[in-house]
């Protein structure tokens, strides 16, 4: 006689048909390092370099974000990965109206190069990799980065890094954008192209699943909408005349780790065997140019303020399923994100997180632990397919411009998250410590907050920059760059000269919000 199961039907949190046992199939004979990549980027993986433990911070001032990337540089942490509040964000500077109440809340408050210069103060960026969450302003931060490592005396050449720089998501899932998609895919394809040869080594964007799934998809439409999105870039860069085997080398994404593990799992491989497809189709050749590295991060939208501290297990088994689905870097979220900013106790266990994984699980022993086990290679299969399904679509409706802007890919995501969310008020879906096992707790005690007092700090610092630059030659370039806004050229030559000169986040955007609109949605 058979047990009664839990369920009638064992999905993931895709909706795909989890089966009782799995049986051998034909495996993928490919190995580590070798077309289509599903095991892994490198032949040896872990067994030559751990993943980059890569912990994202930034918030208040530079001066405030400097002593916590001190910080974390001395506990281990092998990569800084910046987070900018929302005014630097949206291409506002801290002074103007709609900073206000937002100055240094979300990230850190970032002006003009004076506070680069803080923000990276002892810091050698020829030693560092720096990945920056950036998107619409990603041109003037990253400007804003290279002057700094050109004062600094670096070698451009080899200075490394990432900026995000992945507007499309942004119309998708999170809103952050300033100008339309056509000039924001042509500021994107600018950076490739000056990035080419100025600084090769600069990964000129990290296309990115992970707000698509925090704004509510599932595993397979963060799948899916991401590598769409990356065809998209992959097609402005070619007819610009760009190089796929040059450019697509300097391409990389990021992902989300939910809580479903295997399917999780499941996901990257099969991003690493699409995207690999996708790239060949559009002409790559060499096999760097089809490789897809990627960062993760933990889930933040799993993350709960009731009972905290079982966000500790929930982020470490997510960290696991990124570094067994072969992750190039990782970020672990801190225990008490879900109500405030990251202490540094809570940003400690997270990094100490990464490292227990790493060091002590032997995980990292050999490549790609779970290839054959029937199961993840079937779901491998699984998701790949389903995911498939979704680019289909969009690219018979023109591609993910278009589908974006049908509202396509932003409805697929609220349907998704609407029905999660129904399956967690039904209890058909639980989340211990909110739906289930909750218990009365007294409100977590040492939590960051961030003083509304710091907008006037960063308003005084605009002031005296202002007051010391040339501004003659800061109104020179930015009419220059007003012209080259308008003529087509290549923006990031006098980006980088405005930054040099401490011209603001702020009057860089606006010249470009004056040639390009702002984009109001729809």
């Amino acid at each position: 006689m058979k047990e009664q199961e839990r369920k009638e039907k064992f999905t993931t949190d895709s909706g795909i048909e989890i089966k009782r046992v799995y049986e051998q199939k034909a495996l993928s004979p490919e190995e580590p390092g070798e077309f289509p990549f599903t095991r892994g980027v490198q032949h040896t993986m872990y067994r030559s370099k751990l993943w980059t433990m890569r912990q994202y911070a930034g918030f208040s001032t530079a001066e405030e974000s400097n002593k916590r990337y001190q910080y974390l540089l001395q506990q281990g942490t092998t990569g800084l990965s910046v987070a900018f509040d929302l005014p630097t964000q949206i291409g506002y500077d801290s002074d103007h109206a709609f900073s206000e109440g937002e100055v240094g809340k979300s990230g850190v408050a970032i002006d003009s190069l004076r506070d680069i210069e803080i923000l990276f103060d002892g810091i050698s960026l020829e030693k560092v990799t720096s990945s920056m969450t950036i998107n619409s302003t990603a041109s003037i931060l990253l400007a804003m980065y290279i002057a700094l490592a050109k004062k600094q005396g670096a070698d451009l050449k080899k200075i490394s890094g990432t900026i995000q720089n992945d507007i499309l998501k942004e119309y998708a899932a999170r809103g952050t954008y300033i100008y339309p998609p056509k000039p924001s895919m042509r500021i994107i394809t600018d950076i490739f192209e000056y990035c080419s040869k100025e600084v090769p080594k600069w990964n000129t964007i990290s296309i990115s699943g992970y707000h698509i799934r925090e704004a509510g998809s599932t595993a397979v439409q963060e799948l899916a909408f991401t590598l769409a999105n990356g065809k998209a870039y992959l097609k402005a860069a070619l007819a610009k005349g760009l190089d796929i085997n040059i450019f697509a080398k300097r391409l990389s994404f990021f992902f989300n780790a939910h809580n479903n593990f295997f399917e999780e799992v499941a996901k990257f491989r099969a991003a690493r065997r699409m995207w690999a497809t996708i790239t060949k189709e559009l002409g790559a050749t060499d096999p760097k140019a089809q490789m897809l590295r990627f960062h993760t991060q933990t889930g933040g939208s799993t993350l709960t303020a009731q009972q905290p501290h079982n966000n500790i297990a929930r982020v470490t088994m997510q960290a696991l399923s990124a570094v067994l689905g072969g992750t190039q870097s990782l970020h672990t979220n801190g225990f008490d994100e879900a109500i405030a900013l990251p202490t540094e106790e809570a940003a400690r266990i997270a990094l100490r997180t990464q490292q227990i994984i790493g060091f002590e699980s032997g995980v990292a022993e050999t490549v790609d632990p779970l290839a054959g086990s029937y199961f993840v290679e079937e779901l491998t299969s699984e998701v790949e397919k389903a995911a498939w399904l979704y680019i289909q679509t969009i690219d018979e409706m023109g591609g993910s411009v278009d589908a974006i802007e049908q509202g396509y890919m932003q409805k697929e995501i609220a349907l998704s998250a609407y029905k999660y969310q129904g399956a967690i008020q039904t209890g058909e879906k639980i989340i211990v410590g909110v739906n289930k096992f909750d218990v009365k707790e007294a409100p977590l005690g040492n939590i960051l907050t961030i003083d509304d007092s710091i907008r006037q700090l960063q308003i005084d610092k605009i002031k005296a920059i202002k007051a010391s630059r040339n501004n003659a030659k800061v109104k020179k370039i930015l009419s220059d760059l007003e012209t080259d806004a308008k003529s087509g050229a290549n923006l990031m030559p006098n980006i980088l000269l405005a930054c040099e000169e401490y011209a603001t986040l702020g009057e860089i955007a606006d010249v470009m919000r004056g040639v390009f609109g702002e984009y109001k949605g729809g």
